[in-house]
């Protein structure tokens, strides 16, 4: 019996193999460019504001703001069907290019803060994919 395809992430190719095998190593990987010095994510191998070429890999910080989300109730794809619910969100990532992610250890999850705009968060790597979850500083203190 043939392997349902997964939809949670891209094949990777050659030259989004950095970006994978730095994630599958717990690091958050962006591009910037050498002249313009903006940064960009997804990874493209050239510059979306000036369209220069001279672009590099750079160590993000894992640091973000949660810009927008949506709780998805419902997902037949692999492997999202198993996950629901999930939240599905773009985040504001502190070097400055947005991110589509998903957010884990939410408020649906026990003890956890709700979600609000501008929620402080950070990277977390589940399967070498990274997802996002609430800074520590915005979870609420464990209960005695």
């Amino acid at each position: 019996m043939a392997a349902r395809a997964r939809h949670d992430r891209p094949e990777p190719d050659a030259f989004t193999r950095p970006y994978w095998e730095a994630a599958a190593q717990g690091r958050l990987l962006i591009r910037r460019c050498r002249d313009c010095r903006r940064a960009h994510h997804y990874p493209r191998e050239f510059c979306p504001y000036c369209w220069s070429e001279d672009v590099v890999w750079e160590a993000a910080s894992g640091r973000a703001a949660l810009y927008t989300w949506s709780v998805v109730h419902r997902n037949d794809l692999l492997p999202f069907g198993e996950r629901t619910p999930y939240v599905a969100a773009v985040v504001d990532l502190a070097e400055g290019p947005r991110m589509m992610t998903e957010i884990v250890e939410w408020a649906g999850s026990a003890g956890q803060p709700p979600l609000r705009a501008g929620m402080e968060l950070e990277a977390a790597f589940r399967d070498g994919t990274p997802v996002f979850r609430p800074r520590p500083s915005t979870r609420p203190a464990p209960s005695r």
